[in-house]
């Protein structure tokens, strides 16, 4: 299945040019867990996991945006109204407003399972993973679990640093939908952010091989190779999707992550919640 995560890079060296390799990395576990055509989701490197490059969907106009929060406030608990106003806020770079927006709908339909992981999604995508694994846990059951509130969760988890946590829900998740390539994506970044190099390079070469992973998954593959020292296996990782000069100022920052001492610290570390 292509996948079309919200927040993704797209290219790795375009990133890597704004923020540095470590942000990278950052970022892919803050959007992992739900690479899903769903405009609440998260993804994963760049969508962590994410996922997978997909094109960002096109800004709505003005006059759109203003007709859906009209729609919004004239009934704040039609979920699909919320869901419609809440995505074009997304897609404006307007996460905190469009988490806010999902909020009302949830408070006004506590049992609507839909409307409470899109919400949970976007607490994951706001940064705010406390919140995301509390109302994530309610928006589906044992009985009937969702693998992409599964990932979000292991989401959550990932960047709250609980990896034995996030993997157990990412494992969760590859049992309802085996071989997903963004689960296993962010499976195996949460094992190299357990420093566990040969089980996440052994799991996102897996992920690079199914049928519908992108180049998302293989930056993530190349960044763990690079973190093993193995540059020129990162590289020619990196040339399916980019043109040398690219990918050798990639595996040029991969050397700089790589030589740092405190280099999975760099990878680990995760931002405040907001």
């Amino acid at each position: 299945m292509k996948t079309a995560p919200t927040r993704v890079t797209r290219t790795l060296a375009s990133h890597v040019r704004r923020t540095g390799l470590a942000a990278v990395a950052l970022a892919t576990l803050g959007l992992a867990g739900c690479n899903t055509r769903s405009p609440e989701t998260t993804g994963s490197i760049g969508d962590l996991g994410g996922r997978q490059m997909a094109s960002r969907p096109e800004a709505p106009s003005r006059q759109d945006l203003d007709a859906l929060a009209e729609r919004f406030n004239a009934n704040p608990g039609d979920g699909r109204a919320a869901i419609a106003y809440a995505r074009a806020l997304r897609v404006n770079d307007q996460a905190a407003q469009a988490s806010a927006v999902l909020q009302q709908a949830a408070l006004r339909n506590p049992r609507d399972t839909f409307i409470l992981g899109a919400y949970g999604k976007s607490l994951v995508e706001a940064g705010r993973y406390r919140e995301a694994i509390d109302v994530l846990a309610n928006a589906h059951s044992p009985a009937s679990p969702d693998w992409r509130i599964l990932s979000a969760q292991g989401s959550a988890s990932a960047q709250l640093g609980e990896q034995a946590r996030a993997q157990s829900f990412y494992e969760a998740a590859l049992k309802i939908r085996p071989n997903e390539p963004s689960l296993l994506s962010n499976l195996g970044l949460s094992y190299a952010l357990s420093r566990n190099l040969d089980q996440a390079e052994q799991t996102l070469r897996l992920a690079a091989d199914q049928p519908g992973a992108d180049a998302r998954v293989r930056a993530n593959l190349a960044l763990v190779l690079g973190l093993k020292g193995r540059f020129a296996d990162a590289e020619t990782v990196l040339r399916r999707d980019m043109g040398p000069e690219e990918a050798a100022a990639n595996v040029a920052s991969l050397r700089k992550l790589a030589a740092q001492p405190n280099r999975f610290k760099a990878l680990s570390g995760t931002p405040q919640q907001g």
